[in-house]
């Protein structure tokens, strides 16, 4: 006799369906010679009644008995338990062709014969809790990869968040503004529109760490409200610079963010000290003969260059 792996102490349990009592009482005993636990229902609405509150490992189901038959209750089983239909073993008629193909029509396992062969039965059985416990295993093995597909999945999301913001001022990192400023590129390329890039360096040369960080997350804020586009990527480019992509935006467009941006934050009133900020605008229509890092140089060149510096004092 095969044994369950999962409850050694526990052996398999066979609900036996059978209007007649003393089949159901010649059944038990072979059953229970082969070191199985046995449960009975008298018809088909009591097997029913018994699967609703437990679920045995196997069903020997006589297909013919008054009432719900066989047939009957087997189809009613498979709506009622789905994918957790434990294996069915029908007690047809001998040479019965007709309800043999109708047993496994409706969802039937296997079947064996009146009357019984009980070698045959024994073998049948333990054939069926054998190959019950190994589709229940199966389908523990792809509830477990689906659990750790989606656990993986979930966390490649939250370091995939993690790594296109920026912690502090949870606008874009400067990981994922290299790659946004590729794409755009490429897409601007294809269409022969300009893109536009603002950096904007703040000097906090007179302000301690924390207010620094403070600061930081005012500015962030600020030059968000002030996208003129959703597509508008803003992110932090290093310690003390923001950068603004704008896609299909020409430089006196551009220009006019920075002004806007410029009087954005005259208006905040967060601090005692002096800041200075200075701003860097450069546009290109994207071409295979340049390139987006030729594009953040000029920014960068005119950010050094540039003579338009916002000191706030409050």
């Amino acid at each position: 006799m095969m044994t369950n792996p999962e409850s050694q102490n526990n052996s398999p349990q066979i609900l036996i369906v059978d209007d007649q009592k003393t089949l159901r009482l010649v059944l038990r005993k072979a059953i229970e010679k082969l070191g199985y636990r046995v449960i009975e229902a008298c018809n088909g609405q009591h097997c029913l009644d018994i699967c609703q509150k437990q679920t045995p490992d196997m069903i020997l189901l006589d297909a013919m008995m008054p009432g719900m038959d066989g047939f009957a209750c087997c189809t009613k089983l498979q709506t009622l338990m789905s994918e957790d239909c434990p294996p069915i073993l029908m007690i047809t008629v001998l040479d019965d062709q007709e309800s043999v193909e109708r047993a496994l029509q409706v969802g039937a396992s296997d079947y064996i014969t009146k009357p019984i062969n009980w070698d045959l039965l024994a073998q049948r059985v333990n054939r069926l809790l054998t190959s019950g416990w190994a589709i229940l295993e199966t389908r523990r093995q792809i509830e477990r990869e689906c659990r750790l597909t989606i656990g993986l999945e979930t966390a490649n999301r939250e370091l995939q968040s993690l790594a296109s913001s920026d912690v502090l001022t949870k606008v874009a990192s400067r990981t994922y503004f290299n790659e946004y400023l590729q794409r755009e590129w490429k897409r601007l390329e294809k269409y022969q529109l300009p893109l536009s890039l603002i950096l904007c360096k703040i000097d906090f040369s007179q302000i301690d760490y924390q207010g620094k960080d403070e600061y930081l997350c005012y500015i962030a804020d600020t030059i968000r409200k002030c996208k003129k586009r959703s597509t508008d990527c803003i992110a932090r480019y290093s310690d003390e610079q923001f950068v603004m992509i704008l896609g299909n935006t020409q430089a006196e467009e551009a220009t006019e963010v920075v002004k806007t941006i410029q009087h954005s934050i005259e208006s905040l009133n967060i601090l005692n000290e002096t800041v200075k900020i200075n701003f860097g605008v450069s546009s290109m229509i994207p071409s295979a003969e340049s390139s987006a890092y030729q594009l953040v140089k000029n920014a960068e060149k005119q950010l050094l260059m540039s003579n338009e510096q916002l000191t706030i004092i409050n």
